[in-house]
């Protein structure tokens, strides 16, 4: 389902008339425009379920159709990201809540599309290295004290969940009221785990137009050095990579099998 003219013309007509301003941190920079997730997994080749055309819900699936995205905006996390198991590999899920910047989604689902690393990164080192602060209960914070990244359970002696969490300061307690969070179950490769919080620990601004919803009041916002144009030919250079990338995967991708589903066994997110 590759990304029509129209939509990206359409795309173009919201963002060249509004003002870039540059926001951070990335953690309270707000949702943005949901198309930088959208457009790109349609751009690598990902089709869109058979649904009710007028409905808000959008569900999304890779051109082999192990994977999932599912786009709710009436559930408490709305975005799910699902992985069904094959012959070689477990299946897994990663869920997403409202106020997460689509950018930073959009770094993860981008990395579906590329061999993961020869070697397994590290998260933990990847937070340390920006500067994000440990304590010892193994919870990695942010500087300003506003987004955390914990295992699960948090000793670590099980194979982790990861959980990240943006959320406000907390007055008497360590965190305030929770603004957003996002949930990775153990079976997620790590390689994907270590592309999102390398896109939220990025130091780099997110661009918002004026009076954009952020997170937080507390996030900053100057004027961008970026014109409008110049955020709508990222936004399309983007694309045509992948689109470019998918295409010369569907070239050389071996096939796959899906494995069926096992009695007793399920990758449904439990409820948080």
């Amino acid at each position: 389902m590759p990304v029509s003219e129209r939509q990206i013309a359409e795309f173009a007509d919201h963002h060249l008339w509004k003002i870039p301003f540059d926001t951070s941190p990335r953690h309270l920079a707000g949702p943005g425009d949901p198309r930088h997730v959208t457009h790109g997994l349609a751009a690598a080749g990902w089709t869109r379920a058979s649904s009710d055309p007028l409905s808000p819900k959008i569900v999304l699936h890779s051109p082999d159709h192990r994977t999932s995205l599912r786009f709710n905006p009436y559930a408490s996390d709305w975005w799910v990201l699902r992985a069904e198991p094959t012959d070689t590999s477990p299946g897994w899920y990663a869920h997403f809540g409202e106020l997460l910047p689509g950018e930073i989604l959009g770094s993860l689902t981008d990395a579906l599309h590329t061999p993961p690393p020869a070697e397994a990164p590290d998260p933990w080192q990847t937070l340390t290295a920006a500067g994000w602060l440990p304590d010892d209960q193994g919870i990695v914070r942010s500087s300003d004290g506003m987004c955390r990244v914990e295992p699960y359970p948090l000793d670590r002696s099980e194979p982790m969940d990861w959980r990240v969490v943006a959320h406000e300061r907390g007055y008497g307690y360590p965190d305030g009221r929770r603004i957003w969070s996002a949930w990775f179950n153990s079976r997620t490769p790590v390689h994907l785990v270590n592309t999102f919080v390398t896109a939220l620990v990025d130091t780099a601004p997110l661009q918002r137009e004026m009076y954009a919803r952020t997170a937080h009041c507390s996030a900053t916002h100057e004027r961008s050095p970026l014109t409008p144009q110049q955020v709508v030919n990222a936004h399309t250079t983007r694309l045509n990579a992948l689109s470019a990338q998918a295409r010369a995967a569907k070239r050389h991708k071996p096939t796959t099998t899906v494995a069926p589903a096992q009695p007793g066994r399920t990758t449904t997110p439990p409820r948080r």
